[in-house]
């Protein structure tokens, strides 16, 4: 095993490392089918060996050419660090600046092996959100950030370290960009050549910008979209004896199994991926398992006949599930039981024919053969597959089962598949069934709420209870001042979950605890739901934490990108603005470089993520409170903008919700001055546009 000094020494050379192989004891990535020409492949090899000495090229070269052909990338395995991959506490980094220490804290936590779906392949999330795209460009960050100081700037091509560059303390100290491809040339096929080539890579929405905390995040967004689902669909705030259908439990999607015990519902999960279902039933998420779909339907009606609180793992392909739910239609219409109150999908179809989804016409281990040794007939069964989904799909829905979009571009390939998804009279980018932000979590973004996060960096327990309870009391004292009643039922729900989160199991406690009894692992961090006022203040409560010693180390605050600025998304985040603006991407960039002159540690800005590559672009940052007046400013400044950029720019496409929240916002800090729009007062004026004949 090696240190955190030698790690930070930069490639190891002297000797070379020795090649241990692949771990078989962690997932591994599905191979990959760039289709290089044997040109492209010399391109590749080169692109690779110039991260070494000349004396190395003959040692290296064939090993990496096998990784190629064997695993459609160079992922230089025999550079897997040595070392237990973990996010160490930020006293222990041998760095020349505190917020270098946070950043690298970060980076070791998202390839944390019991945070990352694919940690040798530097996978974090979603098939394939990459934190780097070799191990040479890791060692090198490392080094460079141990070697940086406040007057330096680390700059990040697509997991590439460009070096670090003069700058100075009010800058940011990392600016990173992944996948940002000139637009004609941002097709999936596109894609994966210049990923195998070394030149590009997908950056998710927050393993390549270091601020994936861990399932904990996408966990209570979970938790709030079925609550609200159970709220709008069913008209029931109590979920108890309602059963969720859905798929997916991997890195993202394995929240779906804890969310449906928290909101006390009946969850049931399918996932073809065995070692998938294992992990997540050992870490206590899923409560029981079965490969028997007979099984899987009597366990549904006893637990929907006693109103059990259950989490159903189904080992098996999602399509047969439904269709074996759909056969009891004639049941229902004998006896009005509906089996299936709740629906959705969070397989990886952002990613569908590298892994992403399994055609139920084969079995998991054909399928990984197939997707690499015949992409084009792979490809034509997950769109058969995929049709078979949707059928069931509508004719549950049609009884009375309430379907949603996730949001992981599932309706979007279910129609480039041919299937019956498009909503009747609509423009194109609807469908039948409501992205979850139209429906569900868009006049939430539009109240400036959304996903507001921290991570201790002393990895000390104690240092979370704190800021929970920091948190929990910002939000109460906000509150007591008064605020809206919609915004008031934001604020309960999150103070609640901030003050269930133990119960709940959301930390880890040093000794690690066995991932049996723990529902997240990885650093010490927290998520909720907040407006711009709500992370203000909480921001500047635990930076004043830190400045007097009731938190030991610094902390470092981000969000999802999925958010109410970080991401236009026409699918996703963006679905409910109406104006013909869903596919501009103004916005995601002007908070990627708002945020990096008004204070933020590090930025980011990313094609892909969530909905695939070509189809998003995301913003996102890191800002470090280490206790500083500096941090506190930051914090006030970077902040505001983060929420009023995307407020302003839904108030703008006609959002009532957005128009009042950047009314308040105006009010209470007079240097805010937008632009507001005119209501069209009477719709019949639109008539002088009559449709030409």
């Amino acid at each position: 095993m090696i240190s955190l000094r030698e790690l930070c020494a930069g490639i190891p050379l002297h000797p070379l490392p020795e090649h241990r192989g692949i771990d078989n004891g962690v997932p591994h990535a599905p191979i990959r089918t760039p289709q290089l020409s044997a040109q492209d492949e010399k391109l590749a090899l080169e692109n690779a060996l110039r991260y070494f000495p000349p004396e190395h090229h003959s040692t290296l070269a064939p090993e990496f050419v096998k990784e190629m052909r064997c695993y459609g990338h160079i992922y230089m395995y025999r550079f897997v660090p040595n070392i237990p991959m973990r996010a160490y506490p930020i006293s222990e980094y041998p760095c020349k600046t505190k917020k270098a220490a946070a950043i690298m804290h970060m980076i070791m936590n998202n390839l944390d092996p019991a945070v990352a779906q694919f940690p040798q392949e530097l996978v974090t999330y979603g098939g394939n959100g990459q934190v780097f795209s070799n191990w040479a460009q890791f060692w090198l960050v490392m080094h460079y950030l141990s070697e940086m100081t406040e007057e330096q700037t680390l700059v990040m091509y697509s997991g590439h370290p460009l070096g670090l560059f003069p700058s100075h303390p009010g800058a940011p100290r990392v600016v990173i960009t992944n996948g940002m491809v000139i637009p004609n040339y941002s097709s999936r096929k596109d894609y994966e050549k210049m990923f195998a080539l070394g030149v590009t890579m997908y950056g998710q929405m927050t393993a390549g910008s270091y601020c994936y905390i861990g399932p904990q995040g996408i966990v209570h967004g979970t938790v709030l979209t079925v609550l609200n689902a159970g709220r709008r669909y069913l008209g029931a705030d109590d979920l108890s004896g309602k059963v969720f259908v859905t798929s997916g439990l991997g890195g993202m999607s394995g929240a779906q199994a804890k969310a449906a015990t928290i909101v006390g519902c009946i969850g049931v999960i399918a996932e073809v991926d065995e070692s998938a279902l294992v992990k997540r039933h050992k870490q206590g998420w899923l409560m029981e398992v079965t490969k028997s779909l007979d099984d899987c339907v009597q366990r549904i009606r006893k637990a929907k006949k006693d109103k059990e609180t259950l989490s159903l793992g189904y080992h098996g392909n999602i399509v047969d599930l439904w269709q074996v739910v759909e056969r009891l239609v004639e049941e229902y219409e004998k006896t009005g039981d509906l089996l299936v109150d709740l629906g959705s999908d969070q397989t990886s179809c952002h990613n569908p024919f590298s892994g992403g989804y399994y055609p139920v016409q084969l079995s998991f281990t054909e399928a990984n053969k197939m997707l690499c040794s015949d992409p084009l007939t792979f490809r034509q069964l997950v769109h058969e597959s995929l049709w078979r989904q949707v059928s069931a799909i509508n004719k549950l829905s049609d009884k009375g089962m309430f379907f949603w979009d996730y949001g992981n571009a599932f309706l979007l390939e279910a129609q480039r598949a041919g299937a019956d998804v498009e909503q009747k009279g609509g423009r194109g980018m609807e469908f039948r069934y409501p992205s979850y932000v139209q429906h569900i979590m868009g006049d939430i973004f539009s109240l400036g709420f959304g996903p507001f996060r921290w991570v201790c960096t002393s990895a000390d327990p104690t240092d979370l209870e704190v800021t929970d309870h920091i948190a929990a009391t910002a939000m109460e004292d906000i509150i007591t001042q008064g605020v809206s009643d919609v915004v008031r039922n934001q604020y309960n729900d999150n103070i609640r979950w901030i003050k269930d989160a133990r119960k709940h199991q959301l930390v880890m406690s040093p000794p690690l605890i066995s991932a049996a009894i723990s529902a997240v692992v990885g650093s010490q961090a927290r998520i909720l739901y907040s407006d711009q006022k709500g992370r203000i203040s909480i921001a500047v409560s635990i930076n004043r934490a830190v400045a007097n010693g009731q938190v030991k180390a610094p902390v470092v605050i981000s969000r999802d990108h999925h958010d109410v600025s970080g991401t236009d998304s026409p699918y996703r985040e963006t679905s409910n603005i109406y104006d013909g603006s869903a596919f501009c991407a103004d916005m995601a960039v002007q908070n990627f470089v708002g945020d990096s002159f008004r204070g933020a540690t590090w930025v980011a800005l990313h094609n892909g993520g969530g909905v695939g590559w070509g189809e998003v672009i995301n913003g996102g940052f890191g800002l470090v409170l280490d206790g500083s007046p500096e941090a506190e400013r930051n914090a006030k400044t970077m902040l505001s903008w983060d929420v009023s950029n995307g407020v302003t720019r839904r108030c703008w496409s006609g959002n009532r919700n957005a128009y009042d929240t950047i009314i308040r916002a105006m009010e209470e800090d007079r240097r805010l001055r937008v632009t507001l729009p005119y209501e069209l007062k009477d719709r019949r004026v639109l008539d002088v546009a009559p449709p030409e004949q």
